[in-house]
């Protein structure tokens, strides 16, 4: 299957948002639609922090999403590039386009100079992580977080 990767458009709300659903679903989670309305105007904001790209195929259907942001490091004169999500339609997974969104989110973090790109999955995830194992190297890094109320 053919897959290119461009930015988000405005355009691309009704679709981002049906792909958006099916992520949260994957990981059942549940946002409230202002946290939505919110990453969505982040994502399309002018010199936004976040930024977004997405999966199209030949026939011009959008079949994926990624969301990444570009920040600076302590580790580093130059900048780091966190992907932080990545969703695939499921009936076109395995096809190319969750590399191909990947590449995209690769592509411009070396436009921004970037030196690392990183990103963490769940543990369960093992078809993301079976990509993620042919496209970066696992760290030895264990997570730790707090939720802050």
């Amino acid at each position: 299957m053919s897959v290119s990767v461009r930015p988000l458009e405005a355009n691309d709300r009704q679709r981002w948002e049906e792909l958006w659903a099916g992520y949260l679903s994957f990981y059942e989670a549940e946002l409230p639609q202002e946290t939505t309305d919110h990453t969505w105007q982040m994502l399309l904001a002018p010199q936004a922090s976040h930024n977004g790209l997405v999966g199209v195929d030949s026939d011009g259907r959008i079949i994926g999403f990624t969301h990444y942001l570009i920040h600076p490091s302590t580790w580093t004169q130059t900048s780091y590039c966190y992907l932080e999500d990545l969703f695939v339609a499921p009936e076109v997974r395995g096809l190319g386009a969750g590399r191909a969104l990947i590449g995209g989110v690769e592509a411009a973090a070396r436009a921004e100079g970037s030196c690392r790109l990183y990103l963490v999955t769940q543990e369960f995830n093992g078809t993301a992580r079976g990509l993620y194992d042919k496209t970066m190297t696992l760290a030895p890094f264990v997570p730790y977080r707090k939720l802050l109320d």
